[in-house]
């Protein structure tokens, strides 16, 4: 059931804040799991965030609660220290928690407790336990998808544990995926609601230069916007490409790989993907994107023995393979691996954008379509070159060298091969 105190009043001085508040800085009313504040700079996020947290400690019941940041440095500055931090909104009468450094702890004088940890590190989330969580800026998270899932697993105490995520919105995996949750309760502020409290000069400034702008409409007026400034790809482009009927017959097939650079938990990706070239009777050449095999973590020979397990899967006559970083060994690799098509070494000599361009062409053009929901694949697409873009574009790279060698170049020679594996024969 909904804790009312936590929603509209508290009684006596903790009454202030929710009595000056606006609307969209108070939880939203119902059953709800997960509450999303999406809003412009200085819109009010942190303290509405900062507020929720106290009322539930002192008021609410929760015992331990999870404080996730972008760094641990953003937790303590922000969140613990900051100017609408957990510590500066204590009541006159009420004693301030203390952060207890050393284990980034944040304790009231009832003994509630806030746990800080940062999103560069998910495992860290693997062995608590909490019955709320207050997530900031969960759209700069390094390793969104990842933290959230671990913070799940951890809200496992008391009879309804509860998130409430604040952020300025950028269009990455975890903000679409939340956005489009119909079990998500969403809010949303524009800088300038918050005038109240900010500068004036501040936002007469930031008005003159941002405003009508995609970078205004994104960081002032906290909209969760649906392509990226800059990007190579739109949604529209994506869309186009899964609709697409695949022809029944491929003129030639390949698996391209870019390689990590380096092994372990923390590595890049392996970028694997499968594709197919075809030309529609009466039309022009085009490319069928088959499989997205991606994987990440594996040693080198077991990333290889994933290449070779697409290349069977589909048929491929050869793979393509980045050899800037290992060179010659990629080759081995792959041979070690059992590889029994040729391997062809790629070396980059132009810029990711530079080389992703005709490729970005050939979809802008609708030469290109998607055998299937290849859903990392095109979110890394979608923020490809820009700021929103998180890590590494492995799965992006291993595309641009598919259909750079099946498209762009000119092809190797034709070899016609029926796709009984999409029939499941």
């Amino acid at each position: 059931m909904e804790n009312e105190h936590l929603t509209r009043s508290a009684g006596g001085e903790t009454k202030s804040f929710l009595l000056s508040a606006r609307e969209t800085q108070c939880a939203p009313t119902g059953d709800w799991r997960t509450w999303l504040f999406m809003g412009g700079r200085g819109a009010g996020k942190t303290r509405a965030g900062a507020e929720w947290v106290r009322l539930s400690a002192l008021f609410g019941g929760c015992r331990r609660i999870a404080l996730v940041g972008p760094t641990f440095s953003d937790v303590r500055e922000v969140m613990i220290e900051g100017e609408s931090g957990l510590r500066r909104i204590a009541r006159a009468d009420e004693t301030a928690p203390v952060y207890e450094v050393s284990r980034h702890r944040l304790v009231w004088p009832n003994g509630a407790a806030a746990y800080a940890f940062s999103a560069e590190d998910p495992d860290s989330l693997r062995g608590p336990q909490f019955d709320a969580a207050w997530c900031d800026e969960i759209a700069a998270w390094k390793e969104g998808g990842a933290v959230w899932d671990m913070l799940q697993m951890a809200l496992r105490l008391g009879p309804a544990p509860r998130i409430v995520a604040t952020t300025t919105p950028k269009p990455v995996p975890l903000i679409r995926q939340l956005a489009a949750d119909p079990t998500v309760a969403m809010t949303r502020a524009k800088t300038g609601e918050n005038a109240a409290n900010l500068s004036s000069a501040f936002l007469a400034h930031v008005e003159r230069v941002y405003g009508g702008t995609t970078l205004g409409r994104q960081e002032m007026d906290g909209e969760l916007l649906d392509n990226v400034e800059g990007a190579l790809w739109t949604r529209a482009q994506l869309r186009e490409a899964r609709s697409l009927a695949p022809p029944g017959q491929m003129s030639d097939i390949i698996v391209a790989v870019d390689p990590p650079a380096s092994v372990g938990a923390s590595a890049d990706a392996c970028g694997i993907i499968a594709a197919g070239r075809c030309r529609p009777p009466g039309g022009q050449v085009m490319a069928c994107i088959l499989a997205d095999t991606t994987v990440r973590g594996l040693s080198p020979l077991d990333w290889a023995r994933r290449v070779v397990e697409t290349a069977r899967m589909v048929g491929a006559r050869r793979v393509i393979a980045e050899a800037n970083q290992g060179g010659e060994m990629v080759r081995s690799i792959l041979l070690s691996a059992g590889c029994d098509v040729p391997v062809i070494l790629q070396h980059a000599r132009i810029s990711k954008r530079a080389r992703a361009l005709p490729v970005a062409a050939l979809y802008e053009q609708g030469r290109v379509f998607h055998l299937g929901d290849f859903k990392a694949l095109e979110d890394e697409m979608l923020t490809f070159g820009t700021s929103a873009m998180r890590g590494s574009p492995d799965r992006v790279d291993a595309l641009v060298w598919a259909l750079d060698a099946l498209v762009v170049e000119p092809p190797f020679s034709p070899s016609i091969r029926r796709l009984d594996w999409m029939a499941g024969d």
